[in-house]
């Protein structure tokens, strides 16, 4: 039997929550009889297309979606289809944008076409039309609706679901022994990171607007008032990283705060954390915060980010964005640090990758059957 191959279409595959799931079933899965191409909506080459090639993956690059060129985009996509009929899924992550997508790979009869939700809301903002617009497609042009958490499959398919349409929550799984919590580890990078004996509070996320970055610098500044030996480490990159690195001088906490930048070493990163602080202004379900969970830290987040993400053992603690500077830091001042092995409780409540991986790979299989068996009845 042939593989079957996925087309799964992104923004750009660097080390974003999304794609970061993408990459740990990839691992995962058998690739004897699946494999992962992906289309992407950018020029330039993200921080996963070199192990994607080296897994036996392809990589296809269109420019990013802009209104302005919407009638070119159509077109790209109708090009791309006709080029490429060997896809017979295609599985989108593009939210409200991936409407577009669908509706050309109907129009070139990709028979399954796969629509996953990855946030639990956004921002009223200009885009707000073209979100409505781009969520108009959506509606016939689906075969399968896929989501993160229930929050995420509400908020892009209200439509399906109120026709009684089947939404399938596939949580972001992590591989829990990856996270295993190693005494060693933490000592060895502690040193490396020259915070032997301090207080560290850590966070992984892009320096977009959604990751809170002001308020984090903000409770911060409080933290160390409160702790004099605290340390804030910020994994990750985005347009905000300069804004927020000015911040950070203003505020003289230079000699406090570290910027490390793009890691792959996050499993490891996570031993010599104390607390994971994570206020974001919206989710879906965080990859890096069922990360933190599953390696057994206390995690203090915003109450905007869903229940569903909890893998158990009382790891996280919310506190509402309404609740001041102070309030934030006095919680995170007195929390004391504490590594729990919480991988049993991480299976349990579904995020295990392995077990994912296999139930996404007889739901690729089924489905490939299918509609093979579909067309050879024709």
């Amino acid at each position: 039997m042939s593989v079957i191959r996925i087309l799964q279409v992104v923004t750009i595959m660097n080390r974003g929550g999304a794609e970061t799931l993408l990459m740990n079933l990839y691992r995962k899965i058998d690739r004897k009889k699946i494999q992962f191409d992906f289309l992407t909506h950018r020029l330039e080459k993200g921080d996963y297309d070199d192990e994607i090639t080296a897994m036996g993956g392809k990589v296809y690059y269109l420019p990013s979606i802009r209104p302005q060129r919407y009638g070119k985009y159509f077109k790209e996509l109708d090009e791309f289809f006709l080029k490429h009929p060997e896809y017979k899924i295609v599985h989108s992550h593009i939210n409200e944008n991936t409407g577009f997508v669908l509706r050309a790979a109907k129009k070139a009869g990709v028979p399954v076409r796969i629509a996953h939700s990855h946030l639990g809301s956004l921002p009223l903002d200009y885009k707000l039309p073209f979100r409505y617009y781009g969520r108009h497609y959506l509606k016939d042009n689906c075969t399968n609706y896929f989501a993160c958490s229930k929050d995420a499959g509400r908020w892009l398919f209200g439509h399906a679901i109120k026709k009684g349409e089947k939404i399938t929550v596939l949580k972001n799984g992590v591989d829990c022994e990856e996270f295993k919590f190693s005494s060693e580890v933490r000592a060895s990078l502690r040193k490396e990171l020259g915070v032997e004996d301090r207080f560290v509070i850590g966070h992984v996320g892009r320096f977009e607007k959604q990751k809170n970055h002001t308020f984090i610098i903000n409770v911060f500044k409080e933290v160390t008032k409160i702790r004099s030996d605290a340390v804030l480490l910020l994994i990750g990159t985005g347009k905000l990283k300069e804004s927020i690195e000015r911040k950070v001088r203003v505020l003289g906490l230079e000699d406090s705060v570290k910027f490390l930048g793009v890691r792959k070493d996050i499993p490891q990163l996570m031993q010599a954390f104390d607390v994971f602080f994570f206020p974001s202004l919206f989710e879906g379900l965080p990859v890096a915060l069922v990360e933190a969970q599953t390696a057994g830290l206390k995690c203090i987040v915003s109450d905007c980010i869903t229940r569903e993400s909890e893998v158990g053992k009382n790891r996280l603690h919310f506190i509402g964005l309404d609740k001041d500077k102070h309030y934030w830091a006095k919680e995170i001042a007195n929390l004391e640090s504490e590594h729990e092995d919480t991988r049993m409780a991480v299976r349990k409540r579904g995020f295990d990758i392995n077990i994912i991986a296999k139930k996404m790979q007889r739901f690729y299989s089924d489905q490939h059957n299918r509609y093979a068996e579909a067309a050879m009845g024709r």
